[in-house]
């Protein structure tokens, strides 16, 4: 796996920075070798993301943070030439904050959890890929992450959320560098807490929309008497 090559690679040179310039240096060049042999992907990520981005204002960034973070990992697509259904679904959820972030939409979580059920069906029908699979889990945290953050009153249920979405990732992560290859996320069979978290936040957030909404910031003038 490149991306394993590319960690071992960091390890080896000790983390100093002579040997994270060398590891910007790789994958950049992996990136770039790889959006080559995927144009198709490219065009379609980039379509995707600029439809999403003429849309949006408030959150433009957290676009074009997506659309990078996609087009540099086209490389596990392996020998697929266009993302696919599923992974064009899974984006979309990932930029659903963009999209309504100064809207209050009650149904958004539901949406999302609708959403993530329906590309883990198209992503069986057509296979599975490492690309998918990222996606949709950094796609999920993202999501969820700032759902909760916005939606969300409730510190015990907003600690919760952290702990399932934000602390695998920021574990994972850690653990991939500091072992020097990619480390899979642990995905239980019986008790999946994300799962539930994702039940709980969107349908508390279709209850009671009122109580939960925190929505954008606004300064108002003070008068003085």
């Amino acid at each position: 796996m490149a991306t394993d090559t590319l960690l071992a690679l960091l390890r080896t040179g000790g983390w100093g920075p002579a040997s994270w310039g060398r590891f910007a240096v790789a994958t950049g060049r992996r990136s770039l070798e790889q959006a080559a042999a995927h144009p198709w992907a490219v065009a379609e990520v980039t379509a995707l993301h600029v439809a999403i981005a003429w849309f949006v204002r408030p959150l433009r960034v957290w676009v074009g943070t997506s659309w990078m973070m996609a087009v540099t990992h086209l490389g596990m697509l392996g020998p697929r030439r266009s993302i696919g259904a599923a992974s064009a679904l899974t984006l979309l959820r990932a930029n659903l904050p963009a999209v309504a972030a100064s809207r209050r939409w009650r149904w958004l979580g539901v949406a999302a959890v609708c959403s993530d059920k329906a590309d883990g069906m198209l992503a069986r029908r057509a296979g599975p890929t490492q690309f998918g699979h990222y996606a949709d889990s950094l796609a999920d945290a993202a999501f969820w992450a700032w759902f909760a953050r916005r939606y969300e009153t409730d510190r015990k249920i907003l600690a919760a959320a952290a702990l399932a979405w934000v602390a695998p990732v920021a574990a994972v992560t850690v653990a991939s560098f500091a072992k020097g290859e990619m480390v899979e996320m642990p995905r239980p069979v019986l008790l999946r807490p994300a799962a539930a978290m994702q039940a709980v936040l969107a349908v508390r957030a279709f209850r009671n929309p009122e109580r939960s909404w925190r929505g954008p910031t606004r300064i108002t003038a003070v008068r003085r008497p």
